[in-house]
C-alpha cells in the first residue's frame, strides 16, 4: 500500500509556487513534463493526471506501469490505458531500439497512435540502453508546444479517468463517495452533459460497489436559471429526471449512481443534445469471435426532453477485416431519455489471423455526431488448452515456469495454491467463484515447456463476471509489471446445462537474450524483457442437480 502521501498531489501547488515567485508564462502551454524510465512515467501519469495544467508530455523509455490513489484505495495504473486523458495535449514517446522494456514501450506507443484525438509523435533510437536519446529533438518539441496556442483553449469536450477520491479537472469537480478502490471515468464531458462510469480497473472493470459521484459544473450556465437533468442508466432502466437551479456562480451541482449513467443538461445555454452511442461493452471495447454473424450492440440514447424521430444510423470501417451483413438502420422515434438496441438490425462479420486479439474500428455516424466503436476479433483457429483445472475452492499444485536471469534460462518450480469459493470439486457451478488454470506445451521462453499458468477469463455472457483481477509481479521482471488473471463468478441463477463458451488467455515471458547482436555499435547486455499472449477456447456448463 506505501506511505500515506499522494506523490502526486504536490504538483498543483509546486506551479502555483513557482508562477508566484518566479518570471514565469503561466498559460497551460508553458509547462511540460518530461522524463526517463519512471521519471517518463511521471511524466504521462502527471500531465494526464492535470491536463488543465500541462500542455505536453514528453517520455524516455517510460516505466510501464505504477499504483495511483489514496492509501486503502490504490489501483493499477498503466499509461496505455489512460490515453484519452491526453486528447488535449501534446505527447512525444521516445525509445531506445535496444532498451530491454522494449516491447511494453510498443504497447504504449501503440496505444497512443490509435488514438486520432492525440497531438502525438514519437521517436525511435538505434541505442541499447535504457536511456535518454534525442534529447534536443525533444526540447524542439516542447517548444512548439510553449508556441500553440491551441494548448491554451478549453476544449469543447474531453474524457478524464482518475484514481482518487476528489479531482478537479477542466473546471469541473468530482467526488467519489464510498465504495472501495477504483476509478471514475468521465466521457464526453460537455455543456450538454457527461458519462459518468465507475471500474474496479482499468481499462474494463465492473463499476465500484456502492459508489456515487458527485458533480459540479463549471460557472457555464445562467445564474439562478432553470435546468433539467436526466441520468439514464448504463445498464437499462428508466431514466431519473430532477429538476436543479443554477447557483449565483453559474455553476450545476447534483449527485449520480457510480454503477454508470449517461448525463443530460438541458436548459438556457446548455446547447443541442445529439443522440449519444452508449458504451458497447465492459471498458467501450466489444469482443467478437471471428468467421460468424455478430449482431452489433449499438444502443442509442435520446438525451432530450422531447422525442426523437426518423433516426438514421449508419456504420462505416477502413479495417478490411470487417464486413457488415447490414450497416444502415432508421430508428422512428426514441422517447425522452430512452435507448433504441439495434443489434438485431445491425450485423457484421469479422476475420482475423491466428495469434492474439486484433483491433479494428466502425464509425457511427448519425445526424450532429459520429462516434467510434472500438472491437477486439478473438484469433482464428483457438484450439482448447492442453489441459485446464478450475480452482473452486480447493488446492493444487502446479509445475510453472521460472526464469533464471538476465542472460536468460529457466527452470521448473512447484507452486501451491488455494484458490475460488466452492465446494472444490473442481467443477464450476452456480453460485461459485473460481481461477481457471491452462497447461502450456511451449511458451515464450525456450525453457517453459508444460507448465501452467492461470488465465484472464472473457464472457459475452450474464451467467459468468469477473469478480476479481488479480495482479501478480512476473517474476524477476525489472519494471514491476503485474500478470494479470481472474477470478470468475458463475451467478447462482445460471440455468442448468446452459453452455457458456469463454475466452482464456494467459501470458508468457521470457528474458530473451542474444549476445551476439549489435545495438548501436555495442553488443546487447541486457536481456530483453518479452511477453506473448495465448488466447484458447473452452466452454463451461452449470451441471445437472
Amino acid at each position: 500500500e506505501g506511505g500515506d502521501y499522494d506523490f502526486g498531489a504536490y504538483f498543483r501547488e509546486l506551479t502555483a509556487h513557482i508562477d508566484s515567485t518566479l518570471r514565469t508564462l503561466t498559460g497551460r502551454r508553458h509547462r511540460a513534463t518530461s522524463g526517463l524510465s519512471m521519471g517518463g512515467y511521471m511524466s504521462l501519469y502527471l500531465s494526464a493526471r492535470y491536463p488543465d495544467l500541462i500542455g505536453s508530455a514528453s517520455a524516455f523509455n517510460p516505466g510501464p506501469e505504477f499504483y495511483a490513489g489514496e492509501k486503502g484505495r490504490r489501483v493499477l495504473w498503466r499509461p496505455k490505458d489512460h490515453v484519452p486523458n491526453h486528447t488535449h495535449s501534446m505527447v512525444r514517446l521516445i525509445r531506445a531500439s535496444g532498451d530491454y522494456i522494449s516491447q511494453y514501450h510498443e504497447e504504449t506507443r501503440l496505444a497512443y497512435a490509435r488514438n486520432e484525438a492525440v497531438d502525438f509523435e514519437f521517436r525511435q533510437d538505434e541505442y541499447h540502453r535504457h536511456w535518454a536519446t534525442s534529447i534536443g529533438e525533444t526540447f524542439a518539441f516542447h517548444q512548439r508546444a510553449f508556441a500553440n496556442p491551441a494548448l491554451d483553449t478549453r476544449p469543447g469536450r474531453f474524457h478524464h479517468a482518475n484514481a482518487h477520491e476528489r479531482f478537479a479537472v477542466w473546471g469541473w469537480g468530482f467526488e467519489a463517495r464510498g465504495g472501495g478502490a477504483g476509478y471514475t471515468v468521465v466521457s464526453d464531458v460537455s455543456e450538454t452533459g457527461l458519462r459518468v462510469e465507475t471500474r474496479r480497473w482499468a481499462p474494463d472493470g465492473p463499476p465500484v460497489a456502492g459508489r456515487e459521484v458527485a458533480v459540479t459544473t463549471p460557472a457555464l450556465y445562467r445564474a439562478g436559471a432553470g435546468y433539467t437533468v436526466q441520468a439514464a442508466p448504463l445498464e437499462g432502466g428508466p431514466a431519473r429526471q430532477f429538476h436543479l437551479q443554477a447557483g449565483a456562480d453559474g455553476r450545476l451541482k447534483f449527485t449520480v449512481d457510480g454503477a454508470g449513467c449517461q448525463v443530460s443538461i438541458t436548459g438556457p445555454g446548455a446547447g443541442v443534445q445529439a443522440p449519444v452511442l452508449l458504451p458497447v461493452g465492459r471498458g467501450d471495447v466489444l469482443r467478437v469471435l471471428p468467421g460468424v454473424e455478430v449482431g452489433l450492440p449499438v444502443r442509442v440514447h435520446n438525451p432530450r426532453t422531447e422525442a426523437l424521430k426518423d433516426l438514421r444510423v449508419t456504420l462505416e470501417s477502413d479495417y478490411p477485416t470487417v464486413n457488415f451483413v447490414q450497416r444502415n438502420a432508421t430508428i422512428a422515434e426514441i422517447a425522452p431519455g430512452g435507448v433504441v438496441d439495434l443489434s438485431k438490425e445491425l450485423k457484421a462479420q469479422f476475420t482475423a489471423a491466428a495469434g492474439d486479439f486484433a483491433m479494428a474500428r466502425i464509425r457511427v455516424r448519425m445526424v450532429g455526431t459520429t462516434a467510434n466503436l472500438e472491437v477486439l476479433i478473438a484469433p482464428e483457429g483457438m484450439q482448447a488448452p492442453l489441459a485446464v483445472e478450475i480452482l473452486d475452492g480447493r488446492t493444487h499444485t502446479f509445475p510453472v515456469f521460472r526464469q533464471k536471469g538476465n542472460q536468460g534460462g529457466g527452470f521448473t518450480e512447484q507452486r501451491t495454491v488455494t484458490e475460488g469459493k466452492g465446494n472444490g470439486n473442481g467443477v464450476l457451478e452456480p453460485g461459485e467463484e473460481a481461477t481457471i488454470w491452462v497447461k502450456l506445451a511451449q511458451g515464450l521462453d525456450p525453457f517453459d515447456k508444460g507448465h501452467w499458468y492461470r488465465a484472464r477469463v472473457h464472457a459475452d455472457s450474464p451467467w459468468i463476471t469477473e469478480a476479481e483481477r488479480l495482479e501478480e509481479q512476473k517474476q524477476r521482471e525489472w519494471t514491476g509489471a503485474k500478470e494479470l488473471t481472474s477470478v470468475v463468478r458463475m451467478a447462482a441463477e445460471t440455468p442448468r446445462e446452459v453452455q457458456i463458451p469463454l475466452i482464456l488467455r494467459n501470458e508468457s515471458w521470457s528474458f530473451h537474450y542474444t549476445p551476439d547482436v549489435r545495438y548501436g555499435t555495442e553488443p546487447l547486455y541486457q536481456a530483453f524483457q518479452l511477453h506473448r499472449w495465448h488466447v484458447h477456447r473452452m466452454v463451461v456448463a452449470a451441471p445437472e442437480k
